[in-house]
């Protein structure tokens, strides 16, 4: 209790008089009867206290007051939430939200990628040959879903269909299909080539097995890379370049 009166007022107070007090939470004034407070005292006297008895105006302070914690940023969208002062100390990230949460350690997470060798292998081989051609992997930015090789300034994409794609597996062909061919659709709305490799056949990775897809790969980027700036005529399918990019191609081993 952080009373405001002296003892010769509270002596002086009749039974029903109004005394002050400040709130131990938003320290604002409240008051209570000098009956009420007798009563407080003589059970503090009994060792049987109230955990609210004259020291919050409100139950709403009464409630507040036993949050220990502070207000903290999201480190993800950088918005101040709440968080318990042991939740703080046991925690090294803290967020507003599990969807916050979630999005930061799978943007930082450095196990359990779903990504296969095949494309880690190939994400490692671009970056040697093209190292000054910004290229996006697994990202979901262009089309809003994801794809896994995208090329912005070439405007053109790549993905790498394994055995999940044409044969059943765990009932889930139908809505694997059903999400290629979104993706096909919205690459021809907004211009982007789309080459669709199928890697089903290869059993295992390896760096010489996966070389041929690889190569498939720097092919067309070679060639879109000298179509666009000039210096190579048109590919036609002879040269085993898709003619028009916008068109759904899968290249088979």
């Amino acid at each position: 209790m952080k009373p405001l009166y002296t003892p010769t007022e509270f002596e002086e107070a009749k039974s029903r008089s109004p005394l002050p007090f400040e709130c131990e939470c938003c320290h604002s004034t409240f008051y209570r009867t000098k009956n009420e407070i007798q009563k407080t005292i003589r059970r503090q006297a009994l060792g049987n206290p109230r955990r609210n008895d004259c020291k919050y105006c409100s139950r709403k302070c009464g409630f507040e007051s036993k949050y220990t914690g502070s207000n903290i940023l999201c480190e993800q969208c950088g918005q101040l939430c709440y968080k318990q002062a042991r939740h703080i100390k046991i925690h090294k990230h803290h967020f507003c939200s599990s969807s916050c949460a979630a999005t930061y350690h799978n943007s930082h997470k450095t196990t359990g990628y779903r990504r296969s060798k095949l494309e880690v292998w190939i994400e490692s081989q671009l970056k040697e040959k093209y190292p000054t051609l910004p290229v996006d992997y697994n990202k979901t930015d262009a089309i809003n879903a994801e794809l896994d090789i995208y090329i912005p300034s070439l405007k053109l994409a790549f993905e790498l269909n394994g055995i999940f794609h044409y044969e059943e597996i765990y009932g889930t062909l139908e809505s694997i299909q059903e999400n290629d061919s979104r993706k096909f659709q919205k690459c021809i709305e907004r211009g982007i080539g789309l080459c669709v490799i199928d890697v089903s056949h290869q059993e295992r990775f390896t760096p010489k097995s996966s070389k041929p897809f690889l190569d498939i790969i720097c092919n067309i980027i070679n060639k879109k890379m000298g179509w666009h700036m000039g210096n190579d005529p048109i590919p036609t399918p002879s040269q085993g370049v898709m003619l028009n990019l916008h068109t759904h191609t899968t290249i088979k081993r």
